[in-house]
């Protein structure tokens, strides 16, 4: 995806696993259709648009579509063959109260998108259109948060949960790994400060195909989750560890196998140093991937190429590169 500003130093493509385009904050410097097309000069292969709402996906989809509509061919193409999409829930208070609603909903949502293998744009657009039986490639996300931050953008506190809805996160948790696992979709987890209990809801589920996103635990956790089979996904955030915490996480990210490490921005969350304080996006992603790389000594192009070769694994998605 390369520098915001200027041309990448490196021939490498760097793919963004995560990030949530509808949400991306668009301001002079950046729109979300000279974000796309960023992505495209800088050779992306793979991007995906994460879900967090049971009823948010075609939204997503229109959004998207009206968007490279606005986009010429070669590049309007390239975007289309890059782009890929996640549907879940993510556990609000009131996703958890309605969870049999909302889990029925995303249920339902994941059966029409998988029988659309027609192309959902190009009639009514300039967009050539893609099969959205192809294009939704994981569930999520979904998982467990036990961070209350009243202040954040989901406005949370600790007084909006009670023993019920402790509970009723859990059951949301488990039947989207359920529908995972009957829909046959790789899972993208939300887990902070509940990796215990984390672990208990996978192994209950017992689905194990997936990637704890925007990873934020230690070895031993890393260690319990890579045993069961999942993928470790670093942010943005790797690069503002606290001094106290430098060096465990400079062993933390070399002690992820190559096989199952992954990057992603989190956009518009998380953005990576030296572009901390701005409103993160996914071509702000390189950052990222030369710190891991640093970390792991190894080339930037040789990391884009491992993590492209995860996801695309992962994903059950042929690798056309």
């Amino acid at each position: 995806m390369g520098c915001p500003i200027g041309q990448p130093k490196f021939k490498a493509m760097f793919s963004d696993t995560h990030f949530h385009f509808n949400i991306l904050r668009e301001d002079e410097n950046f729109s979300r259709n000279s974000i796309l097309k960023k992505m495209a000069q800088n050779e992306c292969k793979f991007a995906l648009d994460v879900g967090v709402r049971a009823e948010d996906f075609f939204p997503r989809i229109k959004l998207f579509e009206d968007e490279i509509s606005k986009i010429e061919n070669p590049v309007r193409k390239k975007i289309e063959d890059f782009i890929f999409f996640s549907a879940g829930i993510w556990p609000d208070p009131e996703s958890i109260k309605n969870r049999a609603e909302k889990i029925s909903l995303l249920e339902k949502t994941i059966l029409e998108a998988k029988s659309n293998s027609e192309k959902t744009a190009g009639a009514n657009t300039a967009a050539d259109g893609f099969s959205l039986e192809k294009k939704l490639v994981a569930l999520g996300e979904c998982g467990l948060d036990h961070h209350w931050n009243v202040s954040g953008p989901d406005a949370r506190s600790e007084s909006d949960f009670n023993a019920d809805l402790f509970f009723g996160e859990r059951e949301l948790f488990e039947a989207q790994i359920s529908l995972a696992k009957k829909f046959s979709l790789p899972v993208i987890v939300h887990s902070r400060d509940a990796a215990a209990q984390t672990l208990e809801c996978v192994k209950n589920a017992n689905f194990h195909e997936g990637i704890i996103h925007c990873f934020s635990y230690g070895i031993e956790e890393a260690r319990a989750f890579l045993d069961l089979g999942w993928h470790i996904s670093f942010s943005g955030s790797v690069t503002y560890t606290k001094k106290s915490k430098f060096e465990q996480m400079r062993e933390l990210i070399s002690f992820v196998p190559a096989e199952r490490l992954l990057v992603e921005t989190d956009a518009p969350y998380l953005a990576p140093a030296p572009m901390r304080g701005s409103a993160n996006n996914p071509t702000f992603i390189e950052h990222t991937y030369k710190y891991i790389a640093d970390i792991r000594k190894i080339e930037v192009e040789n990391l884009c190429e491992l993590v492209e070769k995860n996801i695309f694994r992962l994903m059950r998605i042929e690798n056309k590169s």
